[in-house]
């Protein structure tokens, strides 16, 4: 299904295929040769997400760009069954797992690889050709990787990225912290029930 959002449309190459149950939504680009396949949701809550050619998503991911970080995905990267990228530039030849999580701000450099259910912290940086292994977590610029039994290293390193701050500029320290989140960030989803289907 396709959705004008924000006033966007999305545009999709005449070479690319999106499966019936895939959910395109807004100011999303998809380039030649690119395969979006069922389940798949693509959405621009108010920066562009731009797919270059023979993009490969697969099944049930998630790729969606905030109002304040673009979505960019080089060609001939493979975005793996129920993987999410949200608001993140990644490289040409990148392959994301099944279950990969890639988080705003982040930057995955060509040829890289994030394995089975690892992580891509905010505003981490991989370098070309970085390999993230299975279930760990790549936190930082400069980077760190960590296994996940390594939990008191990443949340010393991820508290510093400031996720609420940097995601949806609340202070982590707000006594009501979610449900100042939960509020706003639901009326910036609200902003869906005017999209329209297209055709």
């Amino acid at each position: 299904m396709l959705f004008a959002h924000l006033g966007a449309e999305p545009r999709i190459h005449p070479d690319a295929v999106v499966a019936p149950t895939a959910v395109i939504s807004g100011d999303v680009t998809i380039g030649a040769g690119c395969q979006i396949l069922h389940g798949a949701v693509l959405t621009s809550e108010g920066s562009p997400i731009v797919l270059g050619e023979n993009v490969l998503v697969m099944e049930n991911a998630l790729v969606r760009a905030s109002s304040t970080h673009p979505v960019h995905v080089g060609a001939h990267t493979l975005v793996g069954p129920m993987a999410s990228v949200a608001g993140a530039d990644v490289g040409e030849e990148v392959f994301l797992a099944t279950g990969t999580r890639i988080f705003n701000g982040a930057e995955i450099g060509d040829r890289s690889e994030v394995r089975i259910n690892a992580v891509v912290h905010l505003r981490t940086i991989l370098p070309a050709e970085t390999v993230v292994p299975i279930r760990w977590v790549a936190v930082g610029d400069p980077l760190q990787l960590l296994s996940p039994d390594r939990h008191d290293e990443i949340w010393a390193a991820q508290k510093e990225l400031d996720f609420p701050g940097y995601v949806f500029g609340l202070d982590r320290e707000t006594p009501d912290l979610m449900v100042q989140l939960t509020e706003r960030y639901g009326r910036s989803l609200a902003r869906h029930a005017a999209d329209r289907p297209l055709g």
